[in-house]
């Protein structure tokens, strides 16, 4: 039970941190300066947990695969997926595409809630919430600790951007959140390709 609630507690962190600067995480906060909070918090935590289920089940599979390999390869991924979300950051990825992409979106569905499913159900597919979440399934196996912690995290961002609406961008730079998670995810991989976290 006590490992179980570490894990818990350590796949909630990495995923929350992973999706706070996330594009999805904008696109709830945009969203919700536009309509009612409550449909589109719905909308994305429906795609959340869509989108959970999917990573977990990937990870599992993976699992099926020999454990030294699996706890090297989900560090050097983690590696990868640091060095990407540094280069997003020092792009400066395009935040007035992502709106213009949400705007076409909203157009297309009137209701929010669809909205707001649709967008985060896309923008999720090959994420690096969704790819950390099959990596903790793939080395740890444990589907329901996981799948549960990373989607109370996702839901957790998904609650404070709607929550707080346009006034988040504001109020917390985007590159100061994308480099702390960058570097969360530098100290998982170590700790996963040294067996720290074993």
């Amino acid at each position: 039970m006590q490992h179980e609630l570490g894990l818990g507690a350590t796949v909630f962190t990495v995923i929350f941190l992973l999706e706070l600067p996330d594009k999805t995480a904008l696109a709830a906060l945009v969203l919700a300066t536009r309509h009612r909070p409550l449909p589109v918090f719905l909308g994305a935590a429906a795609a959340f947990v869509i989108q959970s289920a999917v990573a977990v089940a990937a990870g599992s599979l993976l699992g099926l695969l020999p454990r030294e390999p699996i706890r090297i390869g989900a560090g050097i991924l983690f590696l990868v997926m640091a060095t990407l979300l540094v280069r997003q950051n020092l792009m400066k990825r395009r935040e007035s595409d992502d709106q213009s992409e949400l705007e076409r979106e909203e157009r297309r569905h009137r209701h929010p809630f669809v909205t707001a499913f649709t967008v985060v159900f896309v923008a999720e597919w090959g994420d690096l919430t969704q790819l950390a979440t099959a990596a903790l399934q793939a080395r740890y196996q444990s589907a329901a600790v996981i799948f549960v912690s990373a989607t109370l995290a996702l839901w957790a961002v998904a609650g404070i951007a709607v929550g707080l609406g346009n006034r988040l961008g504001a109020w917390v730079p985007q590159r100061p959140l994308q480099f702390a998670a960058a570097g969360v995810m530098v100290l998982v991989a170590i700790a996963l390709i040294s067996g720290l976290l074993g």
